[in-house]
């Protein structure tokens, strides 16, 4: 079974965010997004592989594989399109939580925003608790 790469480590994230963030507007956003991930996670920011912010952890096995792993509780990277915001179980109960949200696209495992301006924080903040309180159910607390 392959190994995960994307693994916590002990990278200065305001560094990564200084120097990996493309735009002025990015940086700007990106110090926010971690204010505001950090109040609601309790937990400080730490880097997750190469480009990726995680806030907390939980400990998990795929539903679909044997695959397990430590995967951050939320997360964000300031990439060069848009912003990615690893933030939505994917659980559609949750999926209400994303018609106040505002502005952004979804992929199979994350919301793009392209500047922080275009969503709703209040709407992220309930988005990101909701998410928090399924996966320490279903995974426990760490």
């Amino acid at each position: 079974m392959a190994e995960l790469k994307t693994k916590q480590h002990d990278g200065d994230v305001f560094e990564f965010i200084t120097t990996f963030a493309n735009t002025e507007q990015k940086r700007v956003d990106s110090f926010e997004i971690v204010k505001l991930m950090q109040k609601v996670t309790g937990h400080p920011p730490k880097m997750w592989g190469t480009s990726m912010i995680g806030f907390g952890s939980y400990h998990y096995k795929s539903d679909r594989s044997r695959q397990v792993g430590d995967w951050p509780l939320v997360a964000f990277s300031p990439r060069k399109a848009a912003i990615s915001l690893y933030v939505f179980s994917g659980n559609p109960e949750h999926e209400y939580l994303l018609k106040d949200l505002g502005k952004y696209t979804i992929g199979k495992a994350c919301i793009y925003v392209k500047r922080l301006s275009d969503i709703d924080l209040e709407a992220l903040e309930r988005l990101m608790s909701a998410t928090i309180e399924f996966l320490e159910d279903k995974y426990g607390r760490n």
